[in-house]
């Protein structure tokens, strides 16, 4: 029996495995409306086999979006736009799809990272950004503008119409971003966040934000509906946000209701440093299991079955989520069922695909010939 594709419950949400497709931005979006290009990206990862598919990073305000281009959920045009692929993606697939819910802060306004990614001035088609403190992402960028209490309490309410109107689509999870250098973030890292007010300076203070956010969020949707948090453990950076850092803030927020926990890390700092290997990400996720009791994604350089087999048998980690080597091969469950011995959902259509001699990957189905 293959742990990796065992079922597992994420707060009362049944899922058929523990592979999770990550949420990755495509940039493609009109005025933070869903187009063609999502129902075909989202339409054919749904037909991966995957426990669960996490929507990409989705601005909670026009301001919020990393680029002009990125998906939002701010207006109920892009709630019906999003509908639509998801309603095709019910019709096909029983695959369990989640939200990750966004704000960019000080790194957003920017171009497409095919186009170079750098900030893009009002004239050119970006925004003023905001942030925890009027410190630029990047030496030479234009500055943020540091956010009041009245922006404060925009963004969270930002947050809080975005998740009711997730939930009213039926999704099956949310997601809030607080890692990758984005706002969120920028309120917890000491390299981001200069406030010299009660959500600056001490750990608690810079926690506060974030936290309310959560609050916000998880009390304005049903109890049953998993609400979990991206996480980015540590800066890369001396003097950073860090895993012992992160540890206390993942306790504040169990003790807050939260479902889950993805484990990243960096993206607040050019000045990061990573030591990129197989599984360079996981160290921290075990803790943070470990240190909080909550279920716990690993994502980060996992890109091979067995990789992602040990990690759920060793008891390491809860789920494995899988995102460039998904976007390379997007039946990547199908090919790991087939290496442990696992079967796999798949549509009916796709059936006959299996090469001879190989096990009953697709399950206890019966195919009639013509």
């Amino acid at each position: 029996m293959s742990a990796l594709f065992s079922p597992y419950t994420l707060a009362g949400l049944q899922l058929a495995n523990r592979i999770v497709v990550a949420p990755m931005c495509q940039y493609s979006a009109q005025e933070g409306s869903a187009t063609d290009w999502h129902m075909i990206h989202l339409g054919h990862l749904s037909l991966s086999g995957a426990g669960m598919l996490i929507i990409e990073a989705t601005g909670v305000e026009p301001e919020g979006r990393i680029t002009p281009w990125c998906l939002g959920l701010w207006s109920d045009a892009n709630a019906a736009a999003l509908g639509r692929v998801l309603a095709a993606i019910r019709k096909y697939s029983p695959i369990r799809v989640a939200i990750q819910l966004a704000h960019a802060g000080r790194k957003g306004s920017s171009s497409a990272p095919w186009d170079g990614g750098a900030l893009l001035a009002p004239e050119q088609g970006g925004w003023q950004t905001c942030a925890p403190s009027a410190l630029p992402h990047a030496p030479g960028e234009a500055p943020p503008v540091a956010l009041d209490r009245a922006g404060l309490a925009r963004v969270r309410d930002a947050f809080v119409a975005a998740a009711r109107r997730a939930e009213a689509l039926g999704l099956d999870a949310i997601e809030l971003h607080n890692a990758h250098g984005y706002l969120l973030h920028q309120f917890l890292s000491p390299l981001a966040n200069r406030r010299e007010d009660e959500y600056g300076g001490s750990l608690e203070n810079r926690m506060r934000f974030p936290l309310e956010v959560f609050a916000a969020v998880r009390a304005a949707v049903a109890p049953a509906l998993p609400v979990g948090v991206r996480l980015s453990a540590t800066d890369w950076v001396q003097d950073g946000w860090d895993l012992e850092q992160s540890t206390v803030f993942g306790r504040e927020l169990a003790a807050r209701g939260c479902s889950f926990l993805h484990v990243s890390s960096g993206g607040v700092s050019p000045q990061q440093k990573i030591p990129q290997h197989p599984n360079y990400q996981v160290p921290q996720a075990q803790h943070l299991r470990t240190a909080t009791g909550l279920p716990t994604i690993a994502v980060g350089l996992i890109t091979s079955p067995e990789q992602a087999e040990a990690l759920i048998a060793e008891g390491r980690v809860d789920l494995v989520a899988i995102a460039r080597a998904m976007l390379f091969n997007p039946r990547w469950p199908w090919h790991a069922a087939a290496q442990l011995g696992a079967s796999v959902t798949a549509p009916r259509q796709y059936w006959r695909s299996q090469p001879r001699g190989m096990g009953k990957l697709f399950g206890d189905v019966k195919i009639g010939q013509r």
